[in-house]
């Protein structure tokens, strides 16, 4: 690496990795990676790493993406780099931000501080934060952004759909329903959801008449499927013309997928945050802005 920044990467992210580097002019390079027969992973840097290295780890099946963070980060340390920005675009462990039950561990906080103590600067989209109001409380470094996929996603269904509902799954959804709804002024509004376990969940339509309307339930993230599935069955049942599932993180773990459209939805969306089949639109050219700001 001989520029300004590099861009570091692993060969798993290497179409949004080269695009994000093209738009935010940094050189990019793959972190060599192999894993020994009893799991353990060899990584290898360039011998030579420019002052400011961006680190891009989109943070999906996260346990061992951690221990990478750890041996990159140090090693570039060594290598030269005197200043590290973390770019996930996901951002996993955030959602167990207290302790519901005595010794749990409050996950959003020990991994906040694992990152902090790797690095200068972490740049992310739309993170579960729910009890706390800026990612610098969960991640104390220097520089955070928080980015949002909300907005894009709203552009998306505007192409589809002339008037409309987006609706939020719950109340947590608010702040991205009507961050899609506002450009193009849309109704929108949110459910209450009530959640008996990871895979059982009562949902609480709004007052609200959806009969004849193109409904979209947008949220920050689908994992297992259920509360998007039991939103779209309900809004079909109230009188919904159709309903679309918008998302930024598109996890859907296991039968997720199978889950929402079995539901009666029409078309799943997603941004690129995580690379998935349902992804729609790219956070590649919003990042790269954010990282020539930083740079």
């Amino acid at each position: 690496m001989t520029s300004a920044a590099g861009l570091l990467y692993f060969e798993d992210e290497t179409q949004f990795a080269l695009q994000l580097a093209h738009d935010a002019g940094l050189t990019p390079a793959l972190i060599q990676r192999h894993r020994f027969p009893d799991g353990e992973l060899k990584l290898r840097l360039p011998s030579a790493l420019p002052s400011h290295v961006v680190v891009l780890r989109s943070l999906v099946n996260p346990n061992e993406k951690l221990v990478e963070l750890l041996l990159v980060a140090r090693t570039a340390r060594s290598l030269g780099a005197q200043r590290l920005t973390l770019v996930a675009p996901y951002l996993a462990y955030m959602r167990q931000d207290i302790a519901f039950h005595p010794g749990e561990v409050v996950s959003q906080r020990v991994v906040g501080q694992f990152l902090a103590s790797l690095f200068d600067a972490v740049i992310t989209v739309d993170p579960h934060l729910h009890r706390i109001h800026s990612l610098d409380e969960a991640i104390p470094v220097a520089t955070t952004v928080v980015l949002s996929g909300a907005p894009l996603l709203g552009d998306l269904i505007a192409k589809h759909h002339a008037h409309p509902f987006l609706i939020g799954p719950d109340g947590e959804s608010a702040q991205w329903v009507a961050a899609a709804a506002q450009s193009h002024g849309f109704d929108c509004a949110v459910c209450k959801k009530i959640r008996h376990g990871d895979h059982a969940v009562d949902i609480l339509l709004p007052s609200i008449d959806v009969k004849g309307r193109a409904v979209v339930v947008l949220d920050d993230v689908a994992s297992s499927g259920q509360t998007l599935a039991r939103a779209a069955q309900l809004l079909l049942a109230a009188g919904a013309e159709s309903v679309d599932v918008a998302v930024t993180h598109a996890l859907f773990a296991g039968d997720a997928l199978t889950v929402i459209s079995n539901a009666g939805v029409s078309r799943i969306w997603s941004t690129d945050c995580i690379r998935h089949e349902s992804n729609a639109v790219s956070l590649c050219s919003t990042i790269a802005q954010c990282l020539i700001k930083l740079n």
